[in-house]
């Protein structure tokens, strides 16, 4: 059975972190482009950071730079995505992917595997 589960979310205070996790079943994610994404209320979702599965490059959106640090443990198969120095602007539901092609950062070039999502929250 294939499953991709989230983890890690909450509620935090401005300048902290918190660290979301991405367990696969059923699939090989190491074969995998895998990225992670956020939505907020009223907004539409939007690349944060992803590995390329060609040259295992990461790429990150310009608001998270510095900030944000995605990563993946092949033996676990699991992704993760580290978040530092957060931000009220960060507070969005947080998704987690992977695609066997996934070109490029954008939620429409994902199809294969998608994870519940799970809300950040970042407030004083």
């Amino acid at each position: 059975q294939v499953q991709f589960v989230e983890s890690g979310g909450g509620l935090v205070q401005p300048g902290g972190s918190l660290r979301l996790s991405c367990e696969a079943s059923g699939f090989g994610l190491d074969y995998y482009a895998i990225g992670w994404f956020r939505q907020a209320p009223g907004k539409e979702r939007e690349g944060v950071s992803c590995i390329s599965s060609k040259d295992g490059r990461a790429d990150y959106a310009d608001s998270v730079k510095g900030r944000f640090t995605i990563s993946r443990d092949n033996v676990k198969n699991t992704m993760y995505l580290q978040m530092n120095s957060l931000k009220h602007e960060d507070t969005a539901v947080y998704y987690c992917a992977a695609d066997q092609y996934g070109s490029s950062c954008l939620p429409s070039l994902f199809h294969d595997h998608w994870g519940q999502g799970i809300q950040v929250t970042v407030s004083s």
